[in-house]
């Protein structure tokens, strides 16, 4: 049994087929434990740090941080008993191609063929990546050790433990390169040793790598590299920059636009609103509610003391308000599948959240068996998770029933599309304070408006506007609506 074993990007769950590679957590060499994270993976749905299914030593990386890789291509080898000895290279012995064995894959991963001219060594090449998240793949065990980064800076390329030393080659004279601020131009092979980063600064400082020495490893282009000829150029080009403002048009090309490429979360979210859209028949209806009664109802909540020690927000109410609503009109709570509607007994909770990420929509699972207390805890968590960049695509699916807390960004309300799945989602806007007629006298009270957006192949506008009724008689006044409702 081969001793080298190929560890291949494996199905991160929800039918996903690939994944971004966005930081290596292990090195070539590096001795490494059974469940280790070694390599952290954004898909579309969440970022989640791999486990090693192996101990042993790491031999090969075979791909660089900002590839995105398919579910079951090989991306790291692992020598899982280093102790055994050195690995056996292949000969170099000239026999003829019909003798020749087909040579395995794990032996192929064990030797590292050093690079020709022009190409870019394995490592050099990658993109900076978001840190931060701790998140464990499920099926691969507990996670036993922390996680431990690479270096960012200075970092060598990963190479293999037995590379075959290229053949001595008579050095070449080599052509002066052309000199800007001060750095002699280093090309290798026609190719600038720099990482997709480091490109895009220099191109939207317009900095021409091919002037510049690096002084990263083995010559590769740094940041500081480009940053330092930037500033000397500007100082040179600002006369003349001056000048071409007085006498040209302004620019409204390339130049000035920004390209981001659709991936990840962001690519999900439009290929998900995109299909709802244009698939469910949405409406949308409007409530303003009087919600003074219920802010004085969390005041008095956050006094009590068993609640002194848990953040109780206006979206703990609108929350239990949906769950109350649901149970009193289960058709909401349901799924168009073609021929028949499944309405679901359960309620899992979707809270979206806007993160660095995109826009993400965990939920809180049978959420209706909760008391009060859980839920706030468990919104709480599934918040602070979502922020952290740590929520798991189990967080993310099975969401029944929406809310958007638009109000967090002083927004009144709007009109959400609804999940894919999923029969309504409601909009909770700001509370402000506003003149409102209160016993037939106009006074400052605390209103908001809610937003309901449902799917009218099942919610008709009866049904819809008694759900929306019901939230907003629970905002209005909590207590009440529990004492006639429970």
């Amino acid at each position: 049994m081969s001793r080298i074993k190929t560890f291949n990007l494996p199905d991160l769950g929800e039918g996903l087929t690939e994944g971004e590679i966005l930081a290596w957590l292990v090195k070539v060499g590096d001795t490494i434990e059974l469940n280790q994270p070694i390599v952290e993976v954004e898909t579309a749905k969440a970022a989640v740090e791999i486990p090693a299914k192996w101990a042993g030593q790491v031999q090969a990386i075979h791909h660089p941080e900002g590839t995105t890789v398919e579910v079951g291509t090989p991306i790291i080898a692992i020598d899982t008993d280093p102790g055994a000895g050195p690995l056996e290279a292949p000969s170099t012995t000239a026999t003829p191609s019909a003798d020749l064995p087909t040579p395995s894959a794990a032996s192929l991963a064990a030797v590292e063929v050093a690079p020709a001219e022009g190409m870019v060594e394995p490592g050099l090449i990658g993109g900076a990546a978001p840190g931060g998240r701790t998140a464990v793949l499920v099926g691969y065990g507990p996670r036993t050790t922390a996680a431990k980064r690479r270096p960012r800076k200075g970092a060598v390329p990963a190479q293999a433990e037995t590379p075959v030393a290229p053949a001595p080659v008579a050095p070449q004279p080599v052509a002066p390169q052309p000199v800007r601020n001060g750095h002699a131009g280093t090309v290798t092979g026609g190719l600038v040793l720099a990482k997709p980063p480091v490109r895009k600064l220099a191109k939207d400082l317009g900095v021409d790598l091919s002037t510049l020495t690096g002084s990263g490893p083995l010559g590769s282009i740094t940041r500081e590299d480009v940053q330092q000829a930037a500033s000397g150029s500007v100082a040179a080009a600002e006369p003349v920059a001056v000048t071409s403002t007085a006498t040209s048009a302004a620019s409204f090309g390339a130049d000035r636009e920004q390209r981001i490429p659709v991936k990840g979360v962001r690519k999900l979210t439009a290929e998900n609103m995109s299909r709802s859209a244009f698939t469910a028949p949405h409406v949308t209806e409007f409530l303003t509610v009087d919600v003074t009664r219920a802010m004085k109802a969390l005041e008095r909540l956050r006094g009590r003391r068993e609640w002194r020690d848990v953040r109780v927000s206006p979206l703990l109410l609108v929350a239990k308000a949906v769950l109350l609503a649901v149970r009193r009109h289960p058709m909401v709570n349901s799924t168009w599948a073609g021929d028949e509607i499944v309405v679901k007994e359960y309620v899992n909770l979707g809270i979206a959240a806007a993160t660095e990420r995109g826009l993400i929509v965990p939920n809180v699972k049978d959420a209706g068996r909760l008391s009060l207390r859980e839920l706030a805890d468990a919104l709480n968590g599934l918040v602070q998770t979502a922020k952290s960049g740590r929520t798991s695509p189990a967080d993310m699916s099975g969401g029944t029933l929406t809310i958007t807390n638009v109000g967090v960004f002083g927004v009144d309300t709007g009109t959400p599309i609804l999940p894919p799945g999923e029969s309504a989602i409601l909009a909770f806007g700001a509370v402000r304070e506003m003149p409102w007629v209160h016993k037939g006298k106009v006074k400052a009270r605390q209103v908001t408006a809610l937003g309901l957006s449902f799917d009218h192949r099942i919610i008709d506008g009866e049904l819809g506007s008694k759900f929306l009724r019901d939230i907003g008689d629970f905002l209005a006044d909590p207590e009440a609506a529990l004492l006639a409702w429970t």
